[in-house]
């Protein structure tokens, strides 16, 4: 038996698939602006295909189908990059507008412990943490560093708490980005590796454990 023809839109049909393909969150966030005015150049060029100038030379099908994919292809390859650095930047462990030295975060996530708004205090304990380790040139600052980065970082200088460092930032993120609840253990666990690890001289080179 011959196998059936591909089905081929029409104009109407074409502007329609393309329209509901584009107007996707994914792509209108994260579209360059020239994207979007080729986008309503080309609904356009789709709109003269009906008729309404009568100069119009007729498209086939097949051409119009192969622009169509042609424009939702390019709009995937130029909103993928954007899309992974929004959700890399997502999971950073420190905020960008602000710049707090530990001692600081420590002081926050003490007044919040004491409200008792426990996400806020773990989140700013964690943060104290990160922060300490770079003040003491265990961590090099690097801007965009994600909980799990900063984790398995100090599992190298501090193996001897790589399960809790580990948990700490499994911890932070699903507070900070996910839904979870904190509560006064949280805070408590995490205010303890974070007064563990400050008192703690790391391993280095050559040597098999941090050092109390």
């Amino acid at each position: 038996m011959a196998a059936e023809p591909p089905v081929l839109p029409d104009a109407g049909e074409a502007r329609r698939w393309a329209a509901e393909e584009l107007a996707k969150p994914e792509y209108r966030d994260a579209a360059p602006s020239w994207l979007d005015t080729l986008w309503r150049n080309f609904l356009d060029w789709l709109q003269s295909l009906d008729g309404s100038s009568g100069d119009a030379a007729p498209v086939p099908s097949p051409v119009i189908a192969l622009v169509i994919a042609a424009i939702i292809a390019a709009a995937i390859i130029l909103a993928r990059p954007r899309l992974h650095a929004r959700a890399r930047q997502a999971k950073d462990v420190f905020e960008r507008e602000t710049a707090l030295a530990a001692a600081d975060y420590r002081t926050r996530a003490e007044a919040a412990a004491a409200a008792a708004q426990w996400g806020d205090a773990v989140v700013d304990r964690f943060r104290a943490l990160v922060r300490s380790a770079e003040d003491r040139a265990i961590l090099d600052p690097q801007p965009g560093r994600t909980a799990d980065e900063a984790a398995r970082a100090l599992s190298v200088p501090f193996v001897t708490e790589s399960r809790r460092l580990a948990l700490a930032a499994a911890t932070f993120d699903g507070i900070r980005y996910g839904n979870r609840a904190a509560g006064g253990n949280d805070y408590r666990e995490m205010a303890g590796l974070d007064t563990t690890l400050d008192a703690m001289k790391p391993a280095t080179a050559g040597s098999t454990a941090a050092q109390p």
